[in-house]
């Protein structure tokens, strides 16, 4: 019988005949399917109107401002504790940017469609920026995944506009304004999700993040501030970070470079603290892509120093690792404490299964890699004193865009982006036409998100006024300006 020969003599078989199906692949659907993606998507907005996004409905047990920073500093290093409480402290925005836990706990009382995604937890607008890719090139993305969680898609848009609100009110910019930035981003947000639903999975999938955007997203305005920001990521490298950080050793102290005290931000640690860390280096190398051995081979460990890194994440264990070619040219590799993600608690309220990560490390690595198109080639993750830790290159390239000092006509342009960046991540783990046909084509999503986001930055405003007075007032100890 020849190979295009039927099993029956006579009869051709059919492909779905052929070939059953292969499980971990889609099931086989006559295009036009009444049941597709997008019908399901369009049938979710029986069960959650696209209006009701607009809900703003505090759980009855809300901790007060004070309590939930003091409760989100738990297991941090004490000492760092007052540095985190003034950074929150310097403006509503700030609050924002360290109150991931407290708006998961808010969001609880929010509509979800149930619509599961790999989300970033943390989407606030100063999460996303320039990073270097292998060939030299600069990538915008998302940057930022210490909260990362398989969640509601609508959380993290949810958070995006509400900071952008709380942005421009930053920079003095109109109700109206704000208003309109948070619009536009949700309806890049939609637009996007729509926009990769109708093209094919694999070029869907492989959509770049990258100044292609900014003209996806008609936004103009943010040309200048990109190309100034992509101009000094350019510089923003490991090598320059070790001109300025370390000093020379002489040969009869070993050689080579070392770190160099500037407190609090960084300081040299015990040797057997340094020990540890570069110990870890080891078991790190096996979470890393084979291909990148050769590579890290090439450099050997010269010291260890701590940093205090963020506003979310100040308080938790950071180090930098610096490390030495044969030529003397360094590489700075990031050690950060990958704490649980501040949104786990508060899934299950949603009806989101929570399942422990083997590691808190690989959670956030995992997660990263499948938000982003092109992620930090020597991610891994490690252990240290039994704590998980994260592992990355250090200033890689790596430049951002300050939202709170965008101009007002820059604002919605912001928005655009980072709501087309948001929808791009998301459609990695979540099919994109589900999620577009849910969103629909219409303003009613954007209406309701933007609602939400002027409703939430009020009350994030209250919240920022009620920690400044405990602040004041002694009640919470704070270290301002650091």
């Amino acid at each position: 019988m020849g190979e295009n020969q039927a099993a029956v003599p006579g009869q051709r078989s059919t492909g779905s005949e052929r070939i059953p199906h292969v499980p971990g692949f889609a099931a086989r659907t006559a295009t036009g399917a009444t049941d597709s993606p997008k019908q399901q998507g369009k049938r979710l907005r029986e069960r959650v109107p696209r209006s009701a996004h607009k809900e703003l409905s505090l759980p009855a047990d809300r901790p007060d401002a004070v309590r939930a920073v003091e409760e989100s500093s738990r297991d941090r290093v004490p000492e760092l504790a007052p540095i985190r409480v003034g950074r929150m402290a310097a403006s509503p925005f700030a609050f924002l940017r360290g109150a991931a836990g407290l708006m998961a706990h808010d969001l609880t009382g929010s509509p979800v469609t149930g619509i599961a995604a790999q989300i970033c937890g943390d989407a606030h607008a100063a999460n996303f920026g320039l990073y270097g890719d292998a060939r030299g090139g600069l990538v915008i993305d998302l940057n930022d995944f210490d909260e990362t969680v398989v969640g509601p898609w609508e959380w993290d848009l949810k958070r995006l506009a509400t900071s952008l609100v709380l942005a421009g009110r930053e920079v003095g910019a109109s109700e109206e304004t704000c208003r309109a930035a948070a619009f536009d981003t949700a309806g890049a947000y939609r637009r996007t999700m729509r926009l990769l639903a109708r093209l094919p999975a694999l070029d869907a999938w492989n959509a770049i993040a990258d100044e292609e955007l900014v003209s996806h997203t008609d936004a103009r305005d943010l040309i200048g501030t990109l190309e100034r920001v992509s101009e000094k990521a350019r510089n923003n490298t490991s090598a320059r970070f070790a001109a300025k950080a370390t000093e020379t050793v002489t040969p009869e102290e070993g050689g080579g470079r070392r770190f160099v005290d500037a407190p609090p931000v960084l300081r040299r640690v015990p040797d057997t603290e340094a020990a540890e860390v570069a110990a870890s280096l080891g078991p790190y190398l096996e979470t890393v892509s084979e291909d990148r051995l050769p590579l890290l081979a090439r450099y050997a460990v010269h010291d260890v120093a701590f940093r205090v890194v963020g506003t979310g994440s100040v308080g938790t264990r950071s180090y930098v690792v610096l490390l030495l070619d044969h030529r003397g040219e360094a590489l700075v590799l990031q050690v950060k404490e990958a704490r649980p993600s501040a949104l786990l608690p508060h899934l299950p309220a949603v009806g989101f299964t929570v399942d422990d990560p083997a590691h808190e490390g690989r959670r956030v690595v995992l997660g990263q890699k499948r938000m982003q198109v092109v992620s930090d080639i020597l991610l891994g993750w490690t252990t240290v004193r039994g704590r998980p830790f994260q592992v990355r290159q250090f200033r890689n390239r790596k430049g951002s865009v300050d939202p709170a000092a965008l101009t007002p006509d820059q604002l919605d342009d912001y928005g655009r982006m980072t709501g087309a960046l948001l929808a791009r991540a998301h459609a990695h783990s979540a099919d994109p036409r589900l999620i577009a046909g849910y969103c629909g084509k219409n303003e009613e999503l954007d209406e309701a998100i933007t609602a939400f986001a002027v409703a939430y930055a009020d009350r994030t405003t209250a919240d920022h006024a009620e920690l400044v007075t405990a602040v004041n007032d002694g009640r919470i100890a704070a270290e301002l300006g650091v």
